[in-house]
């Protein structure tokens, strides 16, 4: 089974491009994600100039693809669910060089808003493919339940 979920930081914004033959978007982003290091061992890393996070690229296609690209910003904190692609090509020079990246299915923006904000408006919300965002913005969506009502 090839399931990955990854829960951390883009390292810049994200890059919107289009496939000329189907004209598809795809959005590419690096997420920061932290290592799962004692506190005591993240110092250690720290000052030894060793990373305390992996650095994972991701690829998103379609509609998802460019929302992420209208709503992600550096620094966004944000969650994927996809799965690890591996691939190789040759450079100019005839050097073979391998990838790895995430293709994701799902993307969840744990902190999302307008790109040119400076993150005091930042909301948690979730993407999967539709059309639009379901609006939270309502607080009164949730209504405390009557016991009465509850049948156990």
């Amino acid at each position: 089974m090839n399931n990955v979920v990854l829960i951390g930081r883009l390292v810049r914004d994200p890059e919107l491009k289009f496939i000329p033959s189907s004209g598809m978007a795809v959005t590419n982003f690096t997420l920061a994600v932290d290592k799962d290091l004692s506190r005591d061992k993240k110092a250690e890393f720290t000052a030894q100039g060793k990373p305390t996070a992996d650095f994972i690229p991701v690829v998103v296609f379609g509609k998802m693809a460019e929302v992420c690209a209208n709503y992600l910003a550096k620094g966004r904190m944000t969650s994927v669910i996809g799965r690890i692609q591996t691939g190789s090509y040759t450079t100019n020079s005839g050097e073979k060089r391998y990838t790895t990246d995430v293709l994701a299915s799902k993307v969840e923006f744990i902190e999302w808003g307008d790109k040119n904000t400076s993150g005091n408006k930042i909301q948690s919300k979730q993407y999967d493919g539709g059309d639009s965002f379901p609006d939270f913005s309502d607080d009164d969506i949730f209504q405390p339940a009557d016991d009465d009502d509850i049948p156990f």
